[in-house]
This record gives C-alpha cells, structure tokens and sequence, in this order.
C-alpha cells in the first residue's frame, strides 16, 4: 500500500474522513482545504477504515455524481454547505472565499 506523505492531526483526520464521506463535499473540497487529491483521500481512507468499510465507501464513491465536479450538475456553484463554516473549524474555511 502507498503511504502518505504527511501525518495530519487527529482533528483533521477525523474532518477529512467526514468529508470524504459526505455525498456532497467533491474531492476538489478536500483538495483545497487540505492539500489531498483523490488518489491521496483513497490511501488514507484505506488505512483508517475497516476494509468492510473501506469497500463500502468505494462503491458509494464511484456511483456518487456529486463526489467529482467534473461529473456534478453546472447549476451546483460551490462546494461547501452555506453552514459548513461555522461547524467544521477548518482553516481553509475560516478565510473569505
């Protein structure tokens, strides 16, 4: 298995996980607040969950329309729920957009 390149601290372990599992939040969101790109999301996402789990994510991933944006309708213009800002303490988040 591939490994990632950095550690990332609990709190943004379990925030990218959370992401990842959100039907609504593309890749191109984890990429920008977190400096991951898909490849990088599904080795961690490997190494944390069960492989049940695991298995399970892939398939909703891959059927998932709104997890890639090239694939999401054009009338979506953003990639964070108008709430998000204030539940997710990401730093990313906390800049204006």
């Amino acid at each position: 298995m591939k490994k990632l390149k950095r550690q990332f601290p609990d709190r943004d372990l379990d925030r990218i996980i959370e992401m990842a599992w959100e039907d609504r939040t593309p890749f191109e969101a984890i990429a920008y607040q977190f400096e991951l790109q898909e490849a990088d999301v599904k080795i961690l996402m490997k190494k944390e969950l069960k492989p049940g789990s695991y298995i399970l994510w892939r398939k909703r991933v891959e059927n998932c329309q709104t997890k890639h944006k090239r694939k999401r309708s054009d009338a979506i213009k953003r990639f964070k729920c108008s709430e998000q800002r204030v539940i997710s303490n990401n730093k990313k988040s906390k800049q204006k957009q």
